[in-house]
Protein backbone atom coordinates (compact mmCIF):
# COMPACT_ATOMS: atom_id res chain seq x y z
CA UNK A 1 0.00 0.00 0.00
CA UNK A 2 1.15 3.14 -1.18
CA UNK A 3 0.33 7.18 -0.42
CA UNK A 4 0.32 7.75 -3.78
CA UNK A 5 -1.70 7.85 -7.64
CA UNK A 6 -0.61 4.82 -10.66
CA UNK A 7 1.76 7.31 -13.01
CA UNK A 8 0.50 7.43 -16.56
CA UNK A 9 2.53 8.15 -19.72
CA UNK A 10 1.58 12.06 -19.09
CA UNK A 11 1.09 11.99 -15.05
CA UNK A 12 3.71 11.48 -12.53
CA UNK A 13 2.24 9.30 -9.90
CA UNK A 14 0.94 11.70 -6.65
CA UNK A 15 2.40 11.13 -3.26
CA UNK A 16 0.70 13.05 -0.08
CA UNK A 17 2.59 15.12 2.49
CA UNK A 18 1.73 12.37 4.96
CA UNK A 19 3.36 9.83 3.38
CA UNK A 20 6.31 11.52 2.59
CA UNK A 21 7.16 11.88 6.06
CA UNK A 22 6.83 8.80 7.14
CA UNK A 23 9.16 8.19 4.84
CA UNK A 24 11.69 10.05 5.83
CA UNK A 25 11.15 9.36 9.31
CA UNK A 26 11.38 5.49 8.68
CA UNK A 27 14.85 6.16 6.79
CA UNK A 28 15.97 8.18 9.41
CA UNK A 29 15.02 5.92 12.29
CA UNK A 30 12.81 7.80 13.35
CA UNK A 31 9.53 6.85 13.22
CA UNK A 32 7.84 6.07 16.16
CA UNK A 33 6.56 2.55 14.87
CA UNK A 34 9.31 -0.29 14.78
CA UNK A 35 7.14 -2.34 12.30
CA UNK A 36 7.35 0.69 10.21
CA UNK A 37 10.95 1.08 9.74
CA UNK A 38 13.79 -1.16 9.83
CA UNK A 39 15.94 -2.34 12.28
CA UNK A 40 17.93 0.85 14.05
CA UNK A 41 21.70 1.51 13.08
CA UNK A 42 24.27 -0.50 15.07
CA UNK A 43 27.09 2.14 14.43
CA UNK A 44 27.62 6.12 14.19
CA UNK A 45 28.65 6.27 10.70
CA UNK A 46 25.36 4.48 9.60
CA UNK A 47 23.32 7.03 11.20
CA UNK A 48 25.70 10.01 10.11
CA UNK A 49 25.73 8.82 6.79
CA UNK A 50 21.57 8.17 6.47
CA UNK A 51 20.79 12.07 8.00
CA UNK A 52 23.66 12.94 5.69
CA UNK A 53 25.90 14.47 8.03
CA UNK A 54 24.96 15.18 11.51
CA UNK A 55 25.47 19.10 12.54
CA UNK A 56 27.95 19.82 15.08
CA UNK A 57 28.10 22.58 15.66
CA UNK A 58 26.86 22.08 19.73
CA UNK A 59 28.75 18.44 19.38
CA UNK A 60 26.48 17.14 22.28
CA UNK A 61 23.48 17.99 20.29
CA UNK A 62 25.25 16.19 17.18
CA UNK A 63 25.87 13.09 19.49
CA UNK A 64 22.21 13.04 20.34
CA UNK A 65 21.15 13.10 16.74
CA UNK A 66 23.31 10.42 16.15
CA UNK A 67 22.34 8.46 19.33
CA UNK A 68 18.45 8.88 18.71
CA UNK A 69 18.94 7.01 15.07
CA UNK A 70 20.85 4.04 16.73
CA UNK A 71 20.47 0.74 18.71
CA UNK A 72 21.96 1.36 22.21
CA UNK A 73 24.19 4.94 21.18
CA UNK A 74 25.63 6.53 23.32
CA UNK A 75 27.52 9.63 23.24
CA UNK A 76 30.80 7.79 23.79
CA UNK A 77 30.31 5.78 21.22
CA UNK A 78 30.16 8.93 18.99
CA UNK A 79 33.23 10.29 20.14
CA UNK A 80 34.90 6.96 20.04
CA UNK A 81 34.05 6.84 16.29
CA UNK A 82 35.44 10.84 15.88
CA UNK A 83 38.50 10.70 17.59
CA UNK A 84 39.32 6.70 18.53
CA UNK A 85 38.27 5.00 15.56
CA UNK A 86 38.56 7.81 13.10
CA UNK A 87 34.90 6.48 11.45
CA UNK A 88 33.32 9.50 11.54
CA UNK A 89 35.26 13.18 10.85
CA UNK A 90 34.29 16.74 11.99
CA UNK A 91 34.59 19.27 9.47
CA UNK A 92 32.48 21.70 7.95
CA UNK A 93 29.86 20.75 5.58
CA UNK A 94 26.64 21.73 3.99
CA UNK A 95 26.01 25.59 4.03
CA UNK A 96 29.76 25.71 5.16
CA UNK A 97 28.65 24.88 8.78
CA UNK A 98 30.12 22.37 11.20
CA UNK A 99 29.11 18.49 10.52
CA UNK A 100 29.83 15.27 11.43
CA UNK A 101 30.84 13.42 8.17
CA UNK A 102 31.40 9.83 7.77
CA UNK A 103 35.03 9.36 7.18
CA UNK A 104 34.31 6.31 4.22
CA UNK A 105 32.44 9.07 2.44
CA UNK A 106 34.87 12.24 2.69
CA UNK A 107 35.95 12.16 -0.65
CA UNK A 108 32.13 12.47 -1.84
CA UNK A 109 31.60 15.25 0.25
CA UNK A 110 34.90 17.10 -0.54
CA UNK A 111 34.42 16.56 -4.23
CA UNK A 112 30.78 17.74 -4.45
CA UNK A 113 31.10 20.54 -1.82
CA UNK A 114 34.16 21.63 -4.13
CA UNK A 115 32.09 22.07 -7.12
CA UNK A 116 29.02 24.29 -5.60
CA UNK A 117 29.64 27.30 -6.54
CA UNK A 118 29.89 30.29 -4.00
CA UNK A 119 27.52 32.94 -3.66
CA UNK A 120 28.07 36.90 -3.62
CA UNK A 121 30.89 37.97 -1.07
CA UNK A 122 29.44 39.44 1.97
CA UNK A 123 32.95 41.45 2.69
CA UNK A 124 33.79 44.57 2.21
CA UNK A 125 35.80 45.09 -1.12
CA UNK A 126 38.94 45.80 1.18
CA UNK A 127 38.75 42.71 3.28
CA UNK A 128 38.34 40.14 0.43
CA UNK A 129 40.71 37.87 -1.93
CA UNK A 130 41.29 37.40 -4.63
CA UNK A 131 41.07 33.96 -6.64
CA UNK A 132 44.99 33.24 -6.65
CA UNK A 133 44.94 34.73 -2.98
CA UNK A 134 42.30 32.06 -1.98
CA UNK A 135 44.07 29.14 -3.57
CA UNK A 136 47.58 30.82 -1.72
CA UNK A 137 45.32 30.18 1.34
CA UNK A 138 43.87 26.34 0.70
CA UNK A 139 47.03 25.21 0.09
CA UNK A 140 49.35 26.74 2.97
CA UNK A 141 46.21 25.37 5.84
CA UNK A 142 46.75 21.71 3.97
CA UNK A 143 50.43 22.15 4.09
CA UNK A 144 50.90 23.18 7.61
CA UNK A 145 48.44 20.68 8.73
CA UNK A 146 50.00 17.48 7.24
CA UNK A 147 50.94 15.66 10.22
CA UNK A 148 50.01 18.20 12.94
CA UNK A 149 47.24 19.02 15.22
CA UNK A 150 47.19 22.99 15.44
CA UNK A 151 44.93 25.38 17.24
CA UNK A 152 43.36 28.64 14.93
CA UNK A 153 46.28 30.92 16.32
CA UNK A 154 48.64 28.61 15.45
CA UNK A 155 47.52 27.89 12.44
CA UNK A 156 47.32 31.24 11.34
CA UNK A 157 51.16 31.97 12.28
CA UNK A 158 51.96 28.97 9.86
CA UNK A 159 49.37 30.65 6.83
CA UNK A 160 50.88 33.96 7.10
CA UNK A 161 54.95 32.68 7.00
CA UNK A 162 53.49 30.46 3.73
CA UNK A 163 51.12 33.36 2.13
CA UNK A 164 52.45 37.00 3.22
CA UNK A 165 51.77 39.33 5.75
CA UNK A 166 48.20 40.27 3.81
CA UNK A 167 46.76 37.02 4.89
CA UNK A 168 47.57 38.26 8.50
CA UNK A 169 45.29 41.69 8.08
CA UNK A 170 42.84 41.41 10.76
CA UNK A 171 40.01 43.28 8.31
CA UNK A 172 37.27 39.78 8.83
CA UNK A 173 34.12 40.75 11.55
CA UNK A 174 34.39 37.75 14.04
CA UNK A 175 33.28 37.25 17.94
CA UNK A 176 33.81 40.43 19.65
CA UNK A 177 37.42 41.03 17.55
CA UNK A 178 38.38 41.32 13.65
CA UNK A 179 39.71 38.04 12.44
CA UNK A 180 42.87 37.42 9.87
CA UNK A 181 41.88 37.96 6.03
CA UNK A 182 42.64 34.36 5.28
CA UNK A 183 40.17 33.27 8.23
CA UNK A 184 36.97 33.53 5.44
CA UNK A 185 37.72 30.64 3.73
CA UNK A 186 38.27 28.19 6.45
CA UNK A 187 35.57 26.59 5.49
CA UNK A 188 36.82 26.33 2.14
CA UNK A 189 39.55 24.65 3.02
CA UNK A 190 37.38 21.94 4.91
CA UNK A 191 34.95 21.64 1.82
CA UNK A 192 38.48 20.84 -0.20
CA UNK A 193 39.56 18.05 2.05
CA UNK A 194 42.65 20.35 3.45
CA UNK A 195 41.46 20.91 6.55
CA UNK A 196 38.86 18.76 9.74
CA UNK A 197 39.01 18.99 13.55
CA UNK A 198 41.24 16.85 15.49
CA UNK A 199 40.92 16.15 18.99
CA UNK A 200 40.76 19.45 21.43
CA UNK A 201 43.61 20.95 23.31
CA UNK A 202 42.49 21.75 26.50
CA UNK A 203 39.71 24.03 25.63
CA UNK A 204 40.84 25.42 22.38
CA UNK A 205 39.90 23.32 19.15
CA UNK A 206 42.71 22.41 16.69
CA UNK A 207 42.62 21.40 13.25
CA UNK A 208 44.62 18.92 10.84
CA UNK A 209 44.70 17.55 7.51
CA UNK A 210 42.89 14.09 6.97
CA UNK A 211 44.35 13.46 4.00
CA UNK A 212 41.64 13.37 1.54
CA UNK A 213 41.56 13.75 -2.16
CA UNK A 214 37.98 14.46 -3.17
CA UNK A 215 36.17 12.94 -6.11
CA UNK A 216 35.53 14.87 -9.45
CA UNK A 217 32.83 17.23 -8.84
CA UNK A 218 30.46 16.69 -11.42
CA UNK A 219 29.87 12.82 -10.07
CA UNK A 220 29.90 13.34 -6.69
CA UNK A 221 27.48 15.64 -6.96
CA UNK A 222 25.36 13.53 -8.72
CA UNK A 223 26.10 10.82 -6.09
CA UNK A 224 24.73 13.44 -3.26
CA UNK A 225 21.65 14.84 -4.92
CA UNK A 226 20.33 11.02 -4.93
CA UNK A 227 21.29 10.26 -1.36
CA UNK A 228 19.85 13.57 -0.88
CA UNK A 229 16.14 11.95 -2.59
CA UNK A 230 16.60 9.00 -1.00
CA UNK A 231 16.58 10.44 2.39
CA UNK A 232 14.83 14.04 1.75
CA UNK A 233 12.54 13.22 -1.08
CA UNK A 234 10.25 13.74 -2.64
CA UNK A 235 12.34 17.55 -2.68
CA UNK A 236 12.75 19.94 -5.56
CA UNK A 237 15.86 21.64 -6.28
CA UNK A 238 14.86 24.83 -4.10
CA UNK A 239 14.75 22.73 -1.00
CA UNK A 240 18.40 21.20 -2.22
CA UNK A 241 19.64 24.62 -3.06
CA UNK A 242 18.17 25.54 0.40
CA UNK A 243 20.10 22.61 2.03
CA UNK A 244 23.45 23.18 0.41
CA UNK A 245 23.26 26.90 0.42
CA UNK A 246 23.71 27.07 -3.51
CA UNK A 247 22.27 28.96 -6.25
CA UNK A 248 18.77 27.82 -7.48
CA UNK A 249 19.49 27.76 -10.86
CA UNK A 250 22.92 26.30 -10.77
CA UNK A 251 20.52 23.37 -8.57
CA UNK A 252 17.96 23.10 -11.25
CA UNK A 253 20.27 22.23 -14.02
CA UNK A 254 21.73 19.57 -12.01
CA UNK A 255 18.29 18.39 -11.73
CA UNK A 256 17.52 18.68 -15.23
CA UNK A 257 20.95 16.83 -16.13
CA UNK A 258 19.98 13.82 -13.96
CA UNK A 259 16.54 13.91 -14.94
CA UNK A 260 17.16 13.21 -18.80
CA UNK A 261 19.78 10.84 -17.39
CA UNK A 262 17.03 8.75 -16.24
CA UNK A 263 18.96 9.00 -12.62
CA UNK A 264 15.66 10.78 -10.85
CA UNK A 265 12.03 10.95 -11.75
CA UNK A 266 9.41 13.92 -11.21
CA UNK A 267 6.20 13.15 -8.59
CA UNK A 268 3.91 15.66 -7.65
CA UNK A 269 4.16 16.58 -4.29
CA UNK A 270 0.05 16.40 -3.37
CA UNK A 271 -0.84 20.21 -2.71
CA UNK A 272 2.40 21.56 -3.20
CA UNK A 273 3.40 20.46 -6.63
CA UNK A 274 6.50 18.69 -9.21
CA UNK A 275 9.09 17.27 -7.13
CA UNK A 276 11.80 14.46 -7.34
CA UNK A 277 12.60 10.94 -6.21
CA UNK A 278 15.75 8.70 -6.72
CA UNK A 279 13.84 6.76 -9.94
CA UNK A 280 12.36 3.35 -9.21
CA UNK A 281 12.22 4.95 -5.71
CA UNK A 282 8.03 6.03 -5.75
CA UNK A 283 6.75 3.67 -3.00
CA UNK A 284 5.50 5.59 -0.10
CA UNK A 285 3.58 3.89 3.46
CA UNK A 286 0.11 5.19 3.95
CA UNK A 287 -0.12 4.49 7.25
CA UNK A 288 -0.60 7.58 9.73
CA UNK A 289 2.79 8.54 12.02
CA UNK A 290 1.43 7.68 15.68
CA UNK A 291 3.85 8.39 18.43
CA UNK A 292 6.12 11.40 19.89
CA UNK A 293 9.96 11.91 19.45
CA UNK A 294 12.40 14.48 20.74
CA UNK A 295 14.77 15.85 18.13
CA UNK A 296 18.09 18.14 19.81
CA UNK A 297 19.38 21.47 18.15
CA UNK A 298 19.73 21.56 14.32
CA UNK A 299 18.49 17.97 13.92
CA UNK A 300 19.46 16.75 10.10
CA UNK A 301 15.60 15.86 9.84
CA UNK A 302 14.63 19.11 10.75
CA UNK A 303 16.61 21.30 8.80
CA UNK A 304 16.51 19.19 5.54
CA UNK A 305 12.51 18.23 5.40
CA UNK A 306 10.30 20.41 3.00
CA UNK A 307 7.94 21.83 2.75
CA UNK A 308 8.84 23.45 5.85
CA UNK A 309 5.43 24.82 6.95
CA UNK A 310 3.72 21.27 6.82
CA UNK A 311 6.75 19.64 9.24
CA UNK A 312 5.92 22.75 11.27
CA UNK A 313 2.79 23.26 11.32
CA UNK A 314 0.43 26.57 12.65
CA UNK A 315 1.60 27.78 16.00
CA UNK A 316 4.85 25.31 15.65
CA UNK A 317 5.88 28.11 12.95
CA UNK A 318 5.97 30.69 14.92
CA UNK A 319 7.35 28.95 18.14
CA UNK A 320 9.63 26.11 17.04
CA UNK A 321 11.31 28.41 14.30
CA UNK A 322 13.82 31.56 14.40
CA UNK A 323 12.60 33.61 11.70
CA UNK A 324 11.49 30.69 9.75
CA UNK A 325 14.67 28.83 10.42
CA UNK A 326 14.78 25.13 11.56
CA UNK A 327 17.00 23.70 14.32
CA UNK A 328 17.72 26.65 16.61
CA UNK A 329 15.46 25.15 18.88
CA UNK A 330 14.96 21.66 19.97
CA UNK A 331 11.56 20.14 18.80
CA UNK A 332 9.15 18.06 19.84
CA UNK A 333 7.54 15.31 17.51
CA UNK A 334 3.87 14.21 18.21
CA UNK A 335 2.62 12.13 15.03
CA UNK A 336 5.19 13.11 12.57
CA UNK A 337 5.13 17.05 12.93
CA UNK A 338 6.59 19.73 15.53
CA UNK A 339 4.08 20.36 18.51
CA UNK A 340 6.04 22.60 20.74
CA UNK A 341 9.86 22.64 22.12
CA UNK A 342 11.96 21.42 24.43
CA UNK A 343 15.23 22.26 26.66
CA UNK A 344 17.67 20.27 28.34
CA UNK A 345 20.48 21.18 31.05
CA UNK A 346 22.90 19.18 32.82
CA UNK A 347 24.54 19.29 36.38
CA UNK A 348 26.95 16.20 36.37
CA UNK A 349 24.79 12.86 35.75
CA UNK A 350 21.56 14.67 36.27
CA UNK A 351 19.66 16.01 33.11
CA UNK A 352 16.74 18.37 34.02
CA UNK A 353 14.38 18.00 30.91
CA UNK A 354 11.97 20.90 29.86
CA UNK A 355 8.93 20.09 27.22
CA UNK A 356 7.13 23.09 25.90
CA UNK A 357 3.82 21.01 24.26
CA UNK A 358 1.81 23.52 21.83
CA UNK A 359 -1.25 21.51 23.18
CA UNK A 360 -2.03 19.32 26.40
CA UNK A 361 -0.60 15.95 25.68
CA UNK A 362 -3.03 13.02 26.30
CA UNK A 363 -2.03 10.50 29.18
CA UNK A 364 -0.67 7.95 26.00
CA UNK A 365 1.44 10.54 24.78
CA UNK A 366 2.89 11.86 28.49
CA UNK A 367 3.75 7.89 28.52
CA UNK A 368 5.53 8.38 25.26
CA UNK A 369 7.03 11.23 26.18
CA UNK A 370 8.71 9.81 29.20
CA UNK A 371 10.00 6.96 27.33
CA UNK A 372 11.65 9.43 24.68
CA UNK A 373 13.21 11.75 27.76
CA UNK A 374 14.68 8.33 29.46
CA UNK A 375 16.03 7.14 25.89
CA UNK A 376 17.40 10.36 25.77
CA UNK A 377 19.32 10.27 29.20
CA UNK A 378 20.60 6.84 28.45
CA UNK A 379 22.21 8.03 25.08
CA UNK A 380 23.58 10.95 26.73
CA UNK A 381 24.93 8.94 29.11
CA UNK A 382 23.07 10.59 32.45
CA UNK A 383 19.70 10.38 34.72
CA UNK A 384 16.74 12.63 33.49
CA UNK A 385 14.08 14.81 35.15
CA UNK A 386 11.04 15.23 33.17
CA UNK A 387 8.97 19.08 33.48
CA UNK A 388 5.90 19.75 31.25
CA UNK A 389 5.88 23.25 30.96
CA UNK A 390 7.09 26.67 29.51
CA UNK A 391 10.91 26.57 27.87
CA UNK A 392 12.29 30.24 28.82
CA UNK A 393 15.82 29.73 26.67
CA UNK A 394 15.82 31.59 23.54
CA UNK A 395 16.90 30.14 20.24
CA UNK A 396 20.01 28.88 19.73
CA UNK A 397 22.41 31.38 17.63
Amino acid sequence: MTTRSPATASAPVTVTWAGANARRLARQRLHPDAAATASPFTAPGEAVAAMLGAHAQVLSAAELSVGLRGDGLTRTDVRTALWTDRTLVKTFGPRGTVHLLPAADLPLWTGALSAVPTGPNPFPKDARMTPDQVEAVVAAVGDALTGAELTIDELSDEVVARTGPWAGDRVMPGFQAMWPRWRQVLHLAGHRGALAYAPNRGRKATYTNPGCTPLPGPGALAALIERYLYAYGPATPAHFARWLAAPKRWAAERFAALAASGTIEEVTLAEDGPAWVVAGDADFPDAPVRGVRLLPYFDAFAIASWPRERLFPGAAWERALAGGQAGNFPVLLVDGVVAGVWHQRRSGRRIAVTVEPLKPLSGARLRDLEEQVERVAAIMEGTAELTVGPVTVGPHA
